[in-house]
């Protein structure tokens, strides 16, 4: 009988890794693994609690991290935007260790398509480069998750519920993929269960996939008082944003939504859920329905920022 696999989490402390961990600690999951290891600098109350729910803790120096992987088969990478250079460290003490798939702290937009620089995804793509060059042997996996649902509907893409007025960038038929952090946590705990071989290079996953104008729609049978739609031009928007850069991905996700590149269905970027929707007890995907549900239409609504 093949030996189950140990993955180990490094960022699971973070606003997506700590959905991650919790899907490889639940019932449905950790029963496939071997061992679940938390990678952290230092102990917290976090980190116990993950040690209660069946996960082992392992305290690294980022002087030696060869330690902290032993024995360790798959490695999730939930490390944010901060991170960039312990990404790298970890990357480069890969080919030392028993690590046969990696997943990079990617989780996000296809960036790959885009055709303008930005700090935060050129140095994904450094990264990716640098698993190329440095781990042939060792099957990586990118896994873009569009936008995180619970994250998104607020005035920083142009939904200002507290002002009952969303505005799109284009055209507001426009859909754009949104994809709960806990779905992107289960997707991942069911890729890692796979044998590494069989893993695609990369996944785009989708939730939902919804235009504003379709948002707006569900958010008003929720709760939401009646909605006021407009749009900016596309093209002029697109134009200021490159021409005045910002370290923050905001301003540049709202023109990409209004581009259709964070639309991960099959007649956008590709869609792979049949992944995930063909394994046993994964269960049902987290749609806009649902947020609007929980939130009564008014997901981030305390949020008043600005036209």
């Amino acid at each position: 009988m093949t030996a189950l696999p140990t993955v180990a989490i490094a960022g699971a402390t973070g606003n997506l890794g700590h959905h991650v961990a919790q899907a490889f600690l639940s019932s449905t999951f950790r029963r496939s693994f071997q061992d679940i290891i938390i990678l952290t600098r230092s102990e917290s109350k976090q980190s116990s609690d993950y040690a209660s729910a069946g996960a082992k803790i392992r305290k690294y120096s980022e002087d030696d991290l060869v330690p902290v992987l032993e024995g360790v088969d798959i490695l999730i990478s939930a490390i944010g935007p901060g991170g960039h250079h312990f990404k790298d460290s970890l990357l480069k003490t890969l080919s030392k260790t028993s690590v046969t798939l990696y997943f990079p702290s990617e989780f996000g937009v296809d960036h790959y398509v885009h055709t303008f620089t930005h700090a935060e995804w050129d140095a994904k793509k450094r990264h990716f480069e640098l698993a190329q060059k440095l781990i042939p042997s060792i099957r990586v996996c990118r896994v873009f998750a569009g936008l995180f649902l619970e994250d998104s509907i607020g005035p920083w893409f142009g939904f200002y519920t507290a002002k009952n007025k969303y505005e799109a960038v284009g055209s507001l038929d426009q859909r754009t993929s949104y994809t709960s952090l806990s779905d992107v946590g289960r997707a991942l705990a069911v890729l890692a269960s796979m044998p590494p071989h069989n893993v695609p290079d990369q996944i785009h996953l989708s939730g939902d996939s919804k235009s504003v104008a379709e948002i707006a729609e569900i958010m008003e049978e929720a709760g939401a008082d009646k909605i006021a739609l407009s749009s900016v031009e596309l093209q002029p928007f697109r134009a200021s944003v490159l021409a005045n850069p910002s370290p923050t991905p905001e301003r540049y996700l709202r023109f990409l939504m209004g581009e259709g590149l964070i639309d991960h269905t099959d007649s956008g970027l590709n869609n792979d859920n049949k992944y995930f929707d063909e394994f046993q007890g994964f269960g049902k995907w987290k749609t806009m329905r649902h947020l609007a549900e929980d939130t009564k239409g008014k997901p981030w609504a305390d949020h008043k920022w600005d036209m």
